[in-house]
């Protein structure tokens, strides 16, 4: 079985397709995004209505609490309606302002205002999330 290299996880993993999506998209947390890996982890275990969740990817803001919630899929795992259920259900206990979801052919990053979610065109970058999170976390959120 080939392994690769989680940098997150300080460990070798099976090199699924679904972690092959998950290092791609590391590297771009790392990269274009600017997120300190020390700010990242991989598949963060939670609950939600009792039953064990993970989260594949999350980045945290300065006050150590999640601020941007990655779920990848598989290149030939379309990203459905019932992707963004999924998304929508972790986000109830995460409660983080910034969503992504990925399986390496096409990628969506949304961000929560409040009326819902909405569609980026562009990735912020890490500072970007943080100022977003300090407005979203202190009310000063709106239909932006």
């Amino acid at each position: 079985m080939e392994t690769v290299f989680d940098p997150l996880r300080k460990k070798n993993v099976a090199l699924t397709p679904e972690e092959r999506v998950r290092q791609w998209f590391i590297s771009v947390l790392a990269g274009p995004m600017r997120v300190p890996k020390t700010m990242m982890n991989s598949e963060v275990a939670f609950t939600f209505a009792g039953h064990p969740q993970r989260a594949d990817i999350l980045v945290f803001a300065r006050d150590l609490k999640p601020m941007l919630m990655v779920e990848c899929k598989r290149p030939d795992v379309p990203l459905t309606a019932e992707v963004a259920t999924q998304i929508v259900r972790y986000n109830q206990v995460l409660d983080v302002p910034y969503v992504v979801a990925t399986n390496g052919q096409n990628t969506y990053i949304c961000r929560r205002n409040a009326g819902g979610f909405q569609f980026l065109d562009e990735a912020p970058d890490y500072h970007q999330m943080l100022e977003y999170y300090e407005r979203y976390h202190h009310g000063g959120v709106s239909g932006q």
